[in-house]
């Protein structure tokens, strides 16, 4: 199980390493190559999500005593994670503001109307960026209530078994305690016999 998740440790630093170089290099690019790299990195960032999904199957897949070095270690990969798309969300604005400088290089009125455009489309793309936060906050709460009802579900069984291991001595007890009272039936009845 381990060396899953080692191999998903390394495909996620070669992908991220790459990502990094890519957002460095999208401000100083334009037109379709720059389009191109932003929808690439994009793509990368979603590999980069499938990844972690299968580091967390894995953690959980691992005994409970090694877990906890696991989520520390997985949990600061999502961090990482958090801070790419930060810096990918920061590259893709300024990728609309030299869009829009290049806009306001032509004539006025037509980049009056362009402008205007572009600022609903970079409000627009915010917005949505936003609700995938927000969403994605509504997924790991989720999976923190998972986490804890596994946790509160492996209490009740560790306690189920304790009462059953109870009800199982208490239940010799009274067989023992059945044959004594038949032994002690069986001595009265000889005795009042004789």
């Amino acid at each position: 199980m381990s060396s899953d998740f080692e191999t998903y440790e390394q495909d996620f630093g070669t992908i991220t390493a790459d990502i990094t170089n890519k957002i460095g290099r999208i401000p100083k690019l334009s037109g379709e190559e720059k389009t191109q790299l932003v929808l690439n990195v994009d793509k990368q960032l979603e590999e980069v999500r499938e990844l972690l999904e299968q580091m967390d199957l894995e953690v959980r897949e691992i005994p409970v005593q090694s877990r906890a070095m696991y989520n520390s270690r997985l949990k600061s990969y999502k961090q990482e994670m958090e801070k790419l798309e930060k810096d990918f969300k920061r590259s893709r604005i300024a990728y609309s503001d030299e869009v829009r400088n290049e806009l306001l290089g032509d004539d006025a009125i037509s980049s009056e109307s362009q402008l205007i455009k572009l600022r609903e489309e970079r409000a627009h793309l915010l917005d949505n960026t936003e609700k995938l936060e927000r969403s994605s906050r509504r997924l790991e709460a989720g999976y923190q209530i998972a986490v804890e009802t596994e946790q509160v579900g492996q209490e009740i069984l560790s306690n189920l078994h304790t009462d059953r291991e109870k009800i199982q001595r208490a239940r010799e007890r009274l067989r023992e305690t059945d044959a004594n009272l038949g032994k002690s039936s069986r001595i009265l009845t000889g005795m009042l016999r004789r």
